[in-house]
């Protein structure tokens, strides 16, 4: 409701105060969830910027339109707010802000601290410093040096947010076998369990690869499409027999088949995604007629209702990188990031591994209720996630999210109306990810073999 975000650009106190009908909710949760409903926010922004809809609906439905752009310096028809160049600019201000929490941050320990209490408050000036951000970038002098530096900066920024949800995916891996396996020494159930799930991952990455053979190749066509298809399936079968290979085994007992399972459904989504987002290929039938191939036929009546299609999928996408975002920002992935893992002792089976019970939660939490929404202070010992590792994650989403807004090095023709074209960027740069996960759950693999007087803990 609009109360409780007016509310909440007070502080928590304020925010309690706000609705009795909302759940309770922790310090740490209320203040990240704030954060990502900026970045949700500069995102819609970015999307209607890249969308000729709507600039076209702004030029018929809004009066003196030119009188408006002329008069904040916009450009006669506003054109300075729309396209690349603009997300580019607004991108610039909100990486900003979070690169500047992420150094103001550092080395937080404690929620009492000075910087910790500016972290967790203050949201209505956080709002006005990120706008005026945003706003500054379309001032910088030398616009067209600025943006082709940036443009690199941005690719790079946009290609370690992969690196880093790759390396959290095969961490996820490790730890999801790890926990179960050490239930199946108590019970017999949690090997049950473990055969369960490989077996349904097994049969996902089969089906998805048979099903991508028959309608993603031609007989006349589509080479790409049937050597990466070939390819990425050689890759799965091999990581699967070098994880339960004696080499393997002898130095990670904990090493099976569920790990390469998860890797072997995540590379067959990535090369259907990568499939799909390709440009099709045309080749000339009987009748000397072109014809579309390597995609679904299927697929080409759903893409009839552009708006929809648009708008349903540009949801998706982003709601999946805010998800990475907030999953990736808890204390225990940014310390696997630098090698550090619970060890084996440690592990209580639970079929939802990745959410901390209660008895682990800091018993120095405290409940406030002030006449409406209970807030958890949960950080009163300690913080609960790394406040710097939580703004740089959000920093490198800003690029990634500037850079997939624009068709990464398809700039010049990008328009959110057409997010789902094909284009060989997009499709290279999903390809790529798909090998480099790969080589990553490789090398926890062959790193203990390589290294035997070197202790590993994945």
């Amino acid at each position: 409701c609009l109360t409780f975000q007016l509310a909440c650009c007070c502080g928590t106190d304020a925010c309690s105060l706000c609705c009795m009908c909302c759940p309770k909710i922790k310090q740490s949760t209320s203040t990240r969830f704030m954060y990502a409903l900026y970045f949700i926010l500069v995102t819609i922004i970015c999307c209607i910027m890249m969308s000729t809809t709507v600039a076209n609906e702004m030029k018929t439905h809004i009066p003196f339109y030119k009188e408006v752009c002329k008069g904040i310096q916009a450009g006669e028809m506003c054109e300075k707010l729309v396209g690349y160049s603009a997300v580019y600019k607004v991108c610039f201000g909100m990486a900003c802000f979070f690169f500047l929490f992420f150094l103001f941050t550092i080395k937080i320990n404690s929620s009492k601290s000075c910087r910790a209490y500016i972290h967790n408050g203050f949201w209505l000036m956080k709002l006005i410093l990120l706008a005026a951000m945003c706003s500054g970038a379309f001032f910088i002098p030398d616009q067209d040096t600025f943006l082709n530096a940036w443009r690199y900066v941005g690719a790079t920024g946009g290609f370690l947010f992969i690196a880093i949800q790759l390396i959290l995916l095969v961490e996820f891996a490790h730890k999801w076998n790890k926990n179960w396996t050490a239930g199946a020494n108590h019970k017999q159930m949690w090997n049950g369990l473990l055969a369960l799930v490989t077996l349904i991952l097994y049969s996902i990455a089969v089906a998805a690869l048979v099903l991508m053979a028959l309608f993603y190749t031609h007989a006349k066509g589509c080479m790409y499409n049937k050597v990466l298809i070939g390819v990425n399936g050689g890759l799965c079968l091999f990581v699967s027999l070098v994880a339960i290979s004696p080499c393997v085994q002898n130095r990670q007992p904990h090493s099976g088949l569920l790990q390469s399972g998860v890797i072997s459904c995540y590379v067959m989504y990535l090369t259907f995604s990568a499939l799909s987002s390709k440009p099709p290929e045309t080749i000339l039938d009987e009748n000397n007629q072109n014809i579309t191939i390597c995609i679904p036929e299927f697929s080409q009546g759903l893409h009839r209702d552009e708006n929809l299609v648009t708008g349903l999928g540009t949801t998706i996408l982003f709601g999946c990188i805010l998800y990475s975002c907030l999953t990736s920002t808890t204390r225990a992935s940014s310390e696997a990031l630098r090698g550090i893992y619970a060890t084996p002792e440690t592990e209580v089976a639970r079929c939802c591994f990745c959410c901390v019970p209660d008895g682990d939660a800091n018993a120095e939490e405290h409940a406030e209720k002030r006449g409406g929404q209970t807030v958890i202070y949960d950080e009163k010992k300690a913080t609960v996630y790394s406040y710097a590792y939580f703004h740089f994650v959000f920093f490198l989403a800003s690029l990634y999210v500037m850079m997939t807004v624009t068709h990464w090095f398809h700039y010049e023709s990008a328009e959110i109306e057409k997010f789902f074209t094909g284009t060989w960027s997009t499709f290279w740069i999903k390809m790529v990810s798909c090998w480099v996960c790969v080589c990553l759950y490789l090398a926890t693999l062959i790193a203990p073999l390589c290294c035997p007087n070197r202790e590993f803990s994945v």
